[in-house]
């Protein structure tokens, strides 16, 4: 493997994405991160970043320290205040994306199969009735326009989860998209496949990619096809989605120069899902602002908490039976020069011991149906079961 190098290498010096993904072994040393644009592994632990605002100043005293190319990698979690879990490594990987590799169509590793018990968290019925409540907050306030209920589902297992395996096949599953494994704290590991991309900054170039306004992808084509045109005529998920961008354009302009929004929407596809999307590019105003700095600037979206963001957040935490932790925080990487990329924690599980938890919410407005809000975590859980041999989701 290289030694730590920067971003901007070139394709040709770099290793293959596959073998940074074969080359992963879970522990509180290590990270992989792959988004459609390059692969990364880092290994050991040079500083612990428990501020994300502090981010800079350990990535200068790594340099100051003999660190060639510094970079910031981990999680920042949902909840104002929690610690995150960012660490900056001793050696980085890079490689050109996942997608690009020839290697990841070949067959993975078989592995036994496991025998999981399943326990959600809350009950189905449960998580209907918050919804019920939700919308009947969000019909009674005009001032609360969206509120996002997540749920978990409770995997144990004697031993617990295959992660490296399990890696593979999110990896290949969505390609496209963002898959990740980071320390979680202890010797947990947060583990997932996200398609939102937060926000990236390359020399003074921004994007963002908001996803709001959901379908569950079907398996017969012509029903595929018109669920997917549904969700683009959907009223309720065209007004979700709207919230969600006009969000990021009004954290995203003040930091930039200038600022593209797109008026439509269009879709964007996983294994399991489609999603209304739209990306958002800008130019920096002022060069020393960092991905990292714009990534705390649009934490949290309306996308996974609400609007407005601290009553949204109020109602999560009277309607929500757990805590998210790093579940809709921010994952992805930074370095020296400002450059990263971070994404929205979605599609993800904590791994620890025997236990693999595994989360996944939808946005409530004033016409959602506790029913088809149910069902949509439900099929958002399936990257997950897919991933662990299950298939269905209670």
């Amino acid at each position: 493997m290289t030694t730590a190098s920067t971003a901007h290498d070139t394709a040709a010096a770099l290793p293959g994405a596959a073998a940074l993904l074969a080359a992963y072994r879970p522990g509180p040393s290590s990270a992989f991160f792959a988004g459609p644009s390059r692969t990364l592994l880092a290994e050991g632990v040079r500083a612990t970043v428990a501020d994300p605002a502090r981010a800079a100043d350990a990535l200068r005293a790594a340099r100051a320290d003999g660190l060639a190319h510094p970079v910031v990698v981990g999680a920042i979690p949902f909840s104002p205040g929690a610690p995150s879990r960012l660490f900056v490594p001793e050696q980085v990987d890079w490689a050109p994306p996942l997608r690009e590799d020839p290697l990841l169509q070949l067959p993975g590793a078989r592995t036994a199969p496991a025998t999981w018990r399943q326990r959600p968290v809350p009950a189905p019925e449960v998580y209907r009735d918050a919804v019920a409540e939700a919308v009947r907050r969000l019909t009674g306030d005009p001032e609360l326009t969206k509120v996002v209920l997540a749920r978990t589902l409770e995997l144990t297992t004697p031993g617990g989860a295959d992660l490296p395996s399990m890696l593979h096949r999110l990896a290949r599953r969505d390609p496209d998209g963002y898959t990740f494994a980071v320390p979680a704290g202890g010797d947990a590991t947060l583990i997932g496949a996200s398609p939102e991309l937060l926000v990236s900054r390359r020399g003074t170039a921004v994007s963002a990619n908001p996803l709001a306004g959901s379908a569950a992808r079907s398996t017969d084509l012509a029903e595929d096809v018109r669920r997917a045109a549904a969700l683009l005529e959907s009223p309720k998920d065209l007004h979700e989605h709207a919230v969600v961008v006009e969000a990021v354009r009004a954290a995203l302009a003040p930091l930039c120069a200038d600022l593209t929004v797109p008026e439509q929407p269009t879709l964007v596809r996983t294994a399991a899902m489609w999603h209304l999307s739209t990306t958002v590019t800008g130019t920096l105003a002022d060069p020393a602002t960092s991905a990292l700095d714009l990534a705390l600037a649009l934490h949290p979206t309306p996308a996974v908490c609400g609007t407005p963001t601290d009553r949204a957040r109020h109602l999560i935490g009277e309607l929500e039976p757990f805590d998210r932790g790093l579940y809709t925080g921010v994952v992805g990487w930074g370095d020296l020069a400002g450059d990263g990329e971070w994404v929205v924690t979605l599609r993800c599980a904590e791994a620890d011991g025997d236990l693999l938890r595994l989360f996944a919410g939808a946005g409530i407005v004033a016409a959602s149906d506790p029913a088809a809000e149910l069902a949509e975590t439900g099929a958002k859980f399936r990257t997950f079961l897919h991933a662990v041999g299950l298939e269905e989701s209670k």
